[in-house]
Formats: C-alpha cells, sequence, structure tokens
C-alpha cells in the first residue's frame, strides 16, 4: 500500500564472519564477508528508485561498506547514536557461550556488564527518532540488527526490551512509517531480503 507520509527504509548491515559464527558484535570493527558484500550491492536494486532526504549510518565498517556498496556513499552522514549495542565483558562472544555462564541471560532484560542496557540502547534511538521527525522527510538507514530491533520498538512507543520481538537478518531491508497521520507511528514491512 502506498503512502504520502515520509517512510523511513532500515537497513541492517551485510554478513560478517562474526555474524555467521553468531558472535554479539557491537563495537568490534568486523569486515563484511565476500557473500555479505554480494548482498549489500544488491540492495539499491531491492530500493529502485526511491529518494531519500537523508542517508544516516552506524560509524562500523560493516554498516560503512554495506552503506557505500548499496551505492548511497556519497549522500551518507555519520550517526554515532546508530552504533551497535554496546556488548561490554560479552563482546565476542555467542549467546550460548554467556548463558553457560550465566544461565537464564536474556540481552534485553539483563543488558551486558561494562556495556549498555536496553533502556541505554533506547534512549539512542528516542534520539534518532527525534532527528527522524525533524526531518519529515523519508530516511535511509544503515545499522546492526540489535540497535535497529530497539528502534522498531521506540517507534512504535513500546518499552526498548520489546525490541525482543522484531528479529532481522543480515542485509535485510525494513520499513518504518506512519498509518493515516504523523501520530500513528506502524511497521510497514519487515525483514526483507533483496
Amino acid at each position: 500500500m502506498y503512502s504520502t507520509l515520509p517512510e523511513i527504509h532500515l537497513v541492517r548491515h551485510g554478513e560478517t564472519a562474526w555474524s555467521v559464527a553468531g558472535r554479539h558484535t557491537g563495537r568490534s570493527d568486523i569486515p563484511l564477508t565476500k557473500k555479505g558484500e554480494a548482498a549489500a550491492g544488491r540492495i539499491a536494486d531491492h530500493l529502485g528508485t526511491r529518494a531519500f532526504a537523508a542517508v544516516w549510518s552506524s560509524p562500523s565498517q560493516r554498516a560503512l561498506t554495506t552503506c557505500a556498496l548499496a551505492g548511497f556513499a556519497a549522500q551518507s552522514v555519520i550517526k554515532a547514536d546508530l552504533a551497535e549495542w554496546d556488548y561490554g565483558a560479552y563482546e565476542g562472544m555467542t549467546t550460548k557461550e554467556i548463558v553457560a555462564q550465566r544461565p537464564g541471560w536474556d540481552i534485553f532484560r539483563d543488558g551486558c556488564p561494562s556495556g549498555e542496557t536496553a533502556g541505554d540502547v533506547g534512549k539512542r534511538a528516542d534520539d534518532i527518532i527525534g532527528q527522524i521527525h525533524a526531518a519529515d522527510a523519508p530516511v535511509l538507514i544503515f545499522s546492526s540488527a540489535h540497535f535497529l530491533r530497539v528502534l522498531a520498538a521506540r517507534w512504535l512507543g513500546l518499552p526498548p526490551e520489546h525490541g525482543a520481538h522484531f528479529v532481522l537478518d543480515t542485509a535485510s531491508i525494513s520499513r518504518l512509517g506512519y498509518d493515516h497521520n504523523l501520530e500513528e507511528p506502524v511497521i510497514r514491512g519487515w525483514n526483507d531480503h533483496p
């Protein structure tokens, strides 16, 4: 369904060796795999001829490379608030490894020692949402899974912990927007693949 209201496209970066292994990749600067580069290159075709008033990227090389391979490097502006969740002591670990040390652990409920909580990430997401509202135009965002999941929850007015309910694959495209007016935020598409 077509809407004349602004849409915000969210792109999760392409595959990395750590995303394949299920390792939490927050602030480590891991490059894309060849497969991740190829998938990033297909994003431009999927977005078609859409025009964006702004293109924002996380400072990570995986997001910036995805942005560049999708053809948006010339327009992109780095936004520090788009950085992935800071996993602190759990950086580079898999969920299985973390749960072996801390049974029942859930990132959205428990956060990360020496890293961020869902509330911390939610505050950054709220800042980005404020900038989206100020732009009042189509925006394209390149970032990472956990941050984008929290952003989606906050877009809908849900607590940041509800990001747990939104799964994102690498090199996926999602769309945030509105229903009838700017007071009715919705998810218009989620986890699409080019």
